[in-house]
C-alpha cells in the first residue's frame, strides 16, 4: 500500500477529509486479479453449489463498480467520521501510519455495513443500472455462462465416473 502523508499540524477538516478519502480509495481499489479472487471466495461461501470453475467464471465476469461510486462512498465516510468523531481522535487516525490507515479502512468497511449505507449502496447501484441498461444484458449473459460452465463440469465428472466404472467391470 502506498504511504499517505499526514496533513500538517493544525490542518483543518479539508486536509483530513482528503487524507481519509485517499486512504479509503487506495485500499478499496485492488487489482483485477485480487478482485476476482475475492469474488470467487465470496461465491464459494455464499453459493457452494456453484463449484470452483463456475464461481471463477462468474467472478471473472462481474463488472467492477464505477470509480465514482467508490469515491462517493469514501466522501460520505469521511464526512460522517469528521461529523461524529472528536477532532483530536481524527487527527490521530490521520497521522499517515500504516496502522491508522488500516484502522480507517476497517472503520470504512463497518460504515459500509451499516443499515443506512446498505440502503445507499443498493440505491446507488440501482441508479447506475438504470443509467447503463446494457449492463443488465451482460449480467444475464454472465449468469448463463456460469451455469453452462457448471453444467459442463458436471457432465465431465459424470463421464469420468462412467468411464472408471466401465473399466472396473472389465
Amino acid at each position: 500500500m502506498p504511504s499517505h502523508s499526514p496533513p500538517p499540524p493544525g490542518a483543518g477538516d479539508d486536509a483530513r477529509r482528503a487524507l481519509i478519502r485517499s486512504v479509503v480509495i487506495s485500499r478499496a481499489s485492488t487489482s483485477p486479479q485480487r478482485r476476482r479472487e475475492a469474488l470467487r471466495e465470496f461465491l464459494g461461501v455464499t453459493r457452494p453449489d456453484l463449484g470452483g470453475e463456475a464461481a471463477m467464471a462468474l467472478a471473472g465476469n462481474v463488472p467492477p463498480l464505477p470509480p465514482e461510486l467508490h469515491e462517493k462512498w469514501a466522501d460520505m465516510f469521511a464526512a460522517r467520521l469528521l461529523e461524529t468523531v472528536p477532532a483530536d481522535q481524527v487527527a490521530l487516525l490521520c497521522d499517515g501510519s500504516p496502522e491508522n490507515a488500516a484502522s480507517l479502512t476497517l472503520a470504512y468497511l463497518m460504515f459500509l455495513e451499516s443499515e443506512r449505507m446498505e440502503k445507499q449502496v443498493a440505491a446507488d447501484i440501482e441508479a447506475n443500472r438504470r443509467e447503463h441498461p446494457e449492463l443488465a444484458h451482460k449480467g444475464r449473459e454472465m449468469v448463463g455462462k456460469a451455469l453452462r460452465a457448471r453444467s459442463a463440469s458436471m457432465r465431465q465428472k459424470a463421464a469420468g465416473y462412467a468411464k472408471a466404472k466401465t473399466a472396473r467391470r472389465n
